[in-house]
């Protein structure tokens, strides 16, 4: 269950309306990195968390708090694109072909699909996607995952705040910027905890260490033009797990064969030389091949 009050949880008001600050606002609504993915991240995370008491309990707590963050943007969207396209900057592009390219950037899905209100959207008008979020069940790996989308959320931040002068603007970003910020370290100090809590050891990072070839999970392979990568602490050393010893691999050479396709099934028309042999389905006789699977599976009088 979840609860709504009319209060905001940091004010959102601009000094005055800019349509075209609205559009690059949208990319902390339904960007990759936007308050919509952290929000459906966290809720999906804190529902799928099979583990009641103070995990589950954080990450709830963070995805409700992110709920309000979309709404702030939200009303500061609707609040900047009042009166578009009729404000002053949009009436002085009739006279000024410079004013007026700028106001090219408006995305005019804010007053077609939304009425002057802000859409579900990135700075471009492509559609939020539910594929940006994280929610995989394994807290270690989803706190990882919940730095990263923390880090890069106060990224855009940062560089949207350089974007306005606009003074109430600013200070909606303020706030956001110092919760980004918090909410970095406390998905870092969860991270710590959960290491010693001891649960942290499903899978990531440790499960089937003994199924893993070894060698290969202490080799960092040279393969490109740069010269320094083995002068960092991931080329020598104890791995941070404590359990490997890191080295570096300064001439690699292939493991495996050459690679290639096998022989097309004739039955697509694919282009072939025949230098790989005649395909399998050919030389049996019978439609095998992909064709042939895939009429075996839909064949209802097979069992």
């Amino acid at each position: 269950m979840f609860r709504h009050t009319d209060y905001l949880q940091f004010d959102a008001k601009p000094e005055k309306p800019d349509p075209v600050y609205a559009r690059k606002l949208q990319e902390l609504i339904g960007g990759a990195y936007g308050e919509m993915t952290v929000t459906m991240q966290y809720l999906f995370q804190g529902w799928n968390c099979r583990m009641p008491g103070k995990y589950k309990d954080l990450i709830m707590d963070i995805a409700t708090e992110e709920i309000g963050h979309v709404e702030m943007l939200a009303v500061m969207v609707a609040r900047l694109l009042e009166g578009a396209p009729a404000t002053h900057s949009t009436e002085a592009a009739a006279g000024d072909p410079v004013v007026a390219a700028v106001l090219a950037g408006m995305d005019p899905q804010q007053a077609i699909v939304s009425g002057g209100g802000p859409t579900l959207a990135d700075s471009n008008g492509v559609p939020w996607n539910g594929r940006f979020i994280v929610a995989s069940g394994n807290l270690l790996a989803d706190f990882r995952a919940n730095v990263a989308a923390e880090s890069h959320g106060r990224l855009q931040t940062a560089r949207l705040y350089n974007m306005t002068d606009d003074p109430g603007v600013k200070d909606m970003l303020r706030f956001n910027l110092a919760r980004d910020t918090y909410h970095q370290n406390m998905w870092l100090a969860a991270i710590e905890e959960l290491k010693a809590d001891g649960v942290e050891e499903v899978v990531v990072p440790s499960a089937l260490q003994d199924e893993e070839y070894t060698e290969h999970a202490e080799t960092l392979w040279h393969l490109s033009d740069g010269t320094a990568s083995d002068q960092g602490r991931w080329a020598s050393g104890t791995a941070p797990d404590g359990k490997h010893t890191n080295r570096f691999l300064a001439d690699p050479q292939p493991l495996g064969e050459k690679g290639s396709a096998p022989a097309p099934d004739p039955l697509l028309y694919a282009t072939y030389d025949g230098s790989m042999g005649k395909p399998r389905s050919t030389a049996l006789g019978t439609e095998g091949g992909l064709v042939g699977k895939i009429k075996d599976t839909l064949d209802p009088t097979k069992p």
